[in-house]
């Protein structure tokens, strides 16, 4: 049956795993916050120094929703898929390379002018080669989410999806990433439209 593994939520300075706490540094900033996060989990990355924000955001809740809970070697590279959405997408980082044009052009900012920049930092970290999307809306919709998985699933396209939300502009943010399975014997919960809701109500 398909369920949702497990669930990871990073935002007003906790770490959320499976609706626990896992770490919290509040009034913090953000680089700080985001950096605190990679060192109180021990990773051990160095292309995360050279993300934006965005992409740090996702790549460090991607990370930690797989610690313990994931094989990827049940699956190919292919079967495994990233579906991500945001409202603000890569403005924080547009913003930012806005400002550096007034002088010299920031390569390594226009790099992730893109949000789905984020979603090839998780695929190239993880070997996740799968269908992969990202979408702009005005406000997670967790009926659409659920219905381009589950199709995704259903024309067995996908086996395994990291799916979710994660937006970020200056101070404000907020990541919630869950992981759907097709074959899940013993699943966190039952991949539903309800459940997709709880997880981003609750982490």
């Amino acid at each position: 049956m398909k369920g949702i593994s497990t669930s990871c939520s990073i935002r007003d300075g906790m770490v959320c795993k499976d609706g626990q706490t896992v770490f919290e540094n509040k009034n913090t900033r953000l680089p700080e916050f985001l950096l605190s996060v990679y060192e109180y989990f021990g990773m051990n990355y160095p292309r995360f120094y050279k993300m934006d924000n965005l992409s740090k955001l996702g790549w460090l809740a991607a990370e930690v929703l797989l610690k313990d809970s994931f094989s990827a070697d049940t699956y190919q590279p292919e079967e495994i898929g990233i579906i991500l959405a945001n409202s603000n997408s890569s403005l924080d980082t547009d913003l930012k390379y806005y400002e550096s044009v007034k002088d010299i052009p920031s390569p390594s900012l226009f790099v992730y002018t893109l949000p789905n920049i984020m979603i090839a930092e998780i695929g190239i970290r993880n070997n996740f080669k799968g269908e992969s999307a990202f979408f702009v809306l005005e406000g997670f919709d967790a009926d659409f989410m659920w219905r381009y998985v589950e199709g995704l699933m259903n024309d067995n396209i996908l086996k395994a999806c990291i799916c979710g939300w994660v937006d970020l502009l200056k101070e404000e943010y907020e990541a919630v990433l869950f992981l759907v399975e097709k074959d899940r014997e013993e699943p966190f919960l039952p991949f539903t439209l309800g459940s997709v809701n709880k997880i981003m109500a609750f982490g």
